[in-house]
């Protein structure tokens, strides 16, 4: 058992700075794609070497990788970026004071930087990336790695262009039991399979939450970047709160993307589909009737309006994946996994779980788990940073399950049965449906048809 599995501008490094500076000085965000060679980066670290780390974005779930990156020792934190200054030194306190910015372009010029983390919210996601890359910069991208799925296609193209080692945090790709169980699924341990059944994944709804005070520190209009200006309320700038913007559309997939990217990938890994995809999606029962909050509160609402009406996926060898709130026999999936059912039983991956019918084919995988295994998903990415091979959730990975996320909300979003050309990325003679695939943006911050 295998256990790991230009419409750039060519501006010179001299006037681009002299830009951003005048830029910076008007309060105006460039939206120049920086183009490779503009800032050199470093040369690709040693195999004893430490690799330096600027993060961009410090929100809840940043804080949880920096944690994780302090603790290793071949990482060091050198840079943090943040739209939100107060954050951002808040976080260079407690690691020697390193540089901080608000413009995270800026932290890209830095030759002391050999790596990204980045945790925004998704709607700035491809822009970083993109920018990243170009910088010749590694990066480990919070899942889920897109907004559209336009944007992942360019995100990967960007990651093969300029040969950057890209990890996306689907991190139960690094952990032994998650990988053990999708790898047995794969190999045919469970036969022909004949359904899958996953979490019924809410849709995200529409937000015009009031006005409040922008708090000191805060860049509001460039946080809202790419997305039209609204005004600037708690509830919105926090990912999980009243109800933050993971549930709204304009910023995220939803529940759809935000458990989905979990749940979805472990699919795609269990059935052979890290380079693929669905073939047909449909949905059954009422129409879709989306939300709007007007004021904060909790999350119950949308979600129990946006996860209507349910959505079938259709995979090659007629394999039909179906978002339930509970199976037949009344079993909830679990958020982290599925539910795989084939000729020779059932099998559940869960976050660092596995369970099956019989019992005895999840028991005889779990005596192999081997002692000491290291599982993080951050110390698999920097390994792959030195020896410049494919990490483990590498960008075409994240992009395909990010995709699976997507193709369920458009399926709600048009109501009708629709074909999915997984090679081409459209759905064939389906104009409207494939009218989903991108968003408008607001300027200066378009990205590019190539990069």
């Amino acid at each position: 058992m295998n256990l790991r599995m230009n419409t750039t501008s060519q501006l010179s490094r001299r006037r681009f700075l002299r830009q951003a500076s005048t830029a910076a000085a008007a309060g105006v965000a460039l939206p120049t794609l920086i183009p490779s060679g503009v800032l050199a980066a470093n040369g690709q670290p040693g195999a004893n070497d430490r690799i330096n780390l600027g993060v961009i974005g410090m929100g809840r779930r940043a804080g949880d990788l920096v944690r994780e990156a302090a603790r290793l020792t071949d990482a060091r934190l050198m840079a943090f970026a943040d739209l939100d200054l107060n954050r951002a030194k808040a976080e260079a306190a407690k690691n020697n004071n390193c540089f901080t910015c608000q413009d995270y372009r800026k932290l890209l010029e830095r030759k002391d930087v050999d790596a990204i983390i980045t945790a925004t919210p998704e709607h700035w996601r491809s822009n970083i990336c993109i920018h990243a890359c170009q910088a010749g910069k590694d990066l480990y991208v919070e899942k889920p790695m897109t907004l559209t799925i336009r944007e992942g296609r360019l995100m990967v193209e960007a990651a093969r262009k300029y040969k950057r080692v890209f990890q996306v945090g689907s991190q139960q790709r690094s952990d032994w039991t998650d990988i053990a169980g999708c790898e047995f699924i794969r190999s045919g341990g469970l036969g022909k399979i004949k359904k899958v059944y996953v979490w019924n994944y809410p849709s995200p709804w529409e937000c015009a939450l009031p006005a409040q005070p922008i708090p000191d520190g805060l860049d509001w209009d460039f946080w809202c970047g790419p997305t039209e200006k609204v005004p600037y309320n708690k509830d919105l700038f926090t990912p999980r709160a009243n109800p933050g913007w993971l549930s709204f559309r304009l910023y995220s997939g939803g529940e759809m993307t935000g458990w989905g990217a979990h749940g979805f990938d472990m699919i795609q890994y269990a059935l052979g589909m890290d380079d693929s995809g669905p073939i047909e999606i449909w949905t059954e029962g009422p129409k879709f009737e989306t939300v709007t909050y007007t004021q904060s509160e909790s999350k119950k609402r949308g979600d129990e309006t946006n996860n209507k009406p349910k959505v079938f996926f259709r995979y090659p060898g007629d394999i039909v994946m179906e978002l339930v709130d509970k199976t037949p026999d009344g079993v909830k999936p679990p958020s982290f996994g599925g539910i795989v059912v084939g000729e020779k039983g059932t099998f559940t991956i869960d976050r660092g779980r596995i369970s099956s019918d019989p019992e005895e084919i999840a028991i005889d995988i779990l005596k192999k788990r081997p002692r000491g295994y290291n599982g993080s998903h951050i110390a698999d990415w920097l390994r792959c940073i030195k020896s410049r091979k494919n990490p483990t959730g590498d960008a075409e990975i994240g992009h395909r399950s990010s995709t699976v996320c997507h193709l369920g909300n458009i399926a709600r979003w048009t109501g009708r049965k629709l074909k999915w050309d997984p090679a081409k990325e459209i759905f064939p003679d389906d104009q409207d449906a494939n009218a989903h695939l991108d968003r408008a943006r607001r300027k200066p911050w378009e990205l590019p048809k190539t990069v």
